[in-house]
């Protein structure tokens, strides 16, 4: 599997088309069959950064992912978005195939 988390740092005066395009690009991606998960969650402690993770099945559906249209379309808009550079992190993870339960954390009985 591979994971991928990038921090998307996001113009105050560009909110508005970040979230209608984050939003139909997660959908998008979230359709590939090589996606095992995609997410947008927004920053606690920086408000206008955006954190996104992502897990691909493996390479090849990595390959797949980047060569979409929806992919071309939201790199050619995303620099009109940012306030800086988005910073990445990339994980080749040939044991990992998806999330699994947390141990050290359980629901209590209501």
């Amino acid at each position: 599997m591979i994971l991928i988390t990038v921090k998307f740092p996001i113009r105050e005066d560009r909110l508005e088309a970040w979230d209608e395009l984050s939003t139909s690009y997660a959908a998008a991606v979230s359709q590939e069959p090589g996606c095992v998960f995609f997410e947008f969650s927004r920053s606690l402690t920086e408000p206008n950064t955006f954190v996104c993770i992502e897990g691909f099945r493996d390479s090849a559906a990595g390959g797949e992912h980047m060569a979409q249209d929806h992919v071309a379309r939201f790199m050619a808009q995303m620099p009109d978005i940012v306030a800086a550079q988005p910073q990445i992190i990339y994980v080749d993870a040939d044991e990992v195939t998806g999330f699994g339960p947390m141990g050290e954390i359980q629901p209590r009985e209501a």
